[in-house]
């Protein structure tokens, strides 16, 4: 395990979802590259990696320009990979290493949690209610209602305020370059674990774990 030390400040740790709380990135590739392929795009496993951690509208759009198709709308793309990804983690998701742990362990320490996903919000309902967590994220932030999605800093700026706390009363927890990019541009500090992402993209965490199991925070 490796133990991190916080200021006593630190009053909430504000996660990710997809790929650090549920084990989900898989199941999004599945819908993706069967939604896209079927009009055109030559989408693989290693492609998704392009867009982890964006939000669904950007990251239709961005295989859009790419491999620009016909006879389908963006947003109906959107809906049927949405569709999909839904029905797969109601029939196969599962908790992400460490996951349950942690967030108890957080709890029993008086912190304060809060999401910041970049999915929809129906997405992440189903994600909590199925891991039996939603009474734990009392504030759930989700990417679809800002502006700009990860890597912009909206979504984490919008859970500090919520939280009602400064940014550097808060640690954000990513598994994805573009939401480590967000936290940190928020003014957080980030905790980034690398499920399936270079440690090299991730740099700009302060620390970066192998698994969430790893990460035992304390106040020094």
């Amino acid at each position: 395990m490796v133990t991190m030390v916080f200021s006593s400040d630190i009053q909430a740790y504000i996660f990710d979802m997809d790929g650090l709380l549920i084990d989900s990135e898989p199941l999004w590739r599945r819908a993706e590259i069967a939604t896209l392929q079927d009009v055109g795009v030559p989408l693989t496993d290693e492609m998704c990696k392009e867009t982890m951690g964006t939000r669904l509208d950007e990251m239709v759009a961005y295989w859009y320009e790419r491999y620009p198709w016909t006879g389908r709308s963006q947003e109906d793309i959107g809906r049927e990979i949405l569709r999909r990804v839904m029905a797969l983690i109601e029939a196969e998701g599962k908790p992400m290493k460490g996951v349950m742990e942690v967030v108890e362990r957080l709890e029993t320490q008086k912190k304060q949690l809060a999401l910041a996903s970049s999915s929809p919000g129906e997405l992440i309902e189903s994600v909590l209610v199925r891991l039996g967590i939603k009474h734990l994220f009392p504030v759930i932030c989700s990417a679809m209602e800002e502006e700009r999605g990860k890597p912009d800093p909206a979504v984490y700026s919008t859970a500090v305020r919520k939280l009602g706390l400064l940014p550097k009363q808060c640690v954000a927890l990513e598994d994805s370059p573009a939401g480590v990019a967000s936290a940190r541009a928020a003014g957080l500090s980030v905790v980034a674990v690398s499920m399936e992402t270079e440690k090299e993209q991730l740099k700009q965490a302060q620390l970066i774990l192998n698994s969430l199991d790893e990460f035992v925070p304390y106040l020094g």
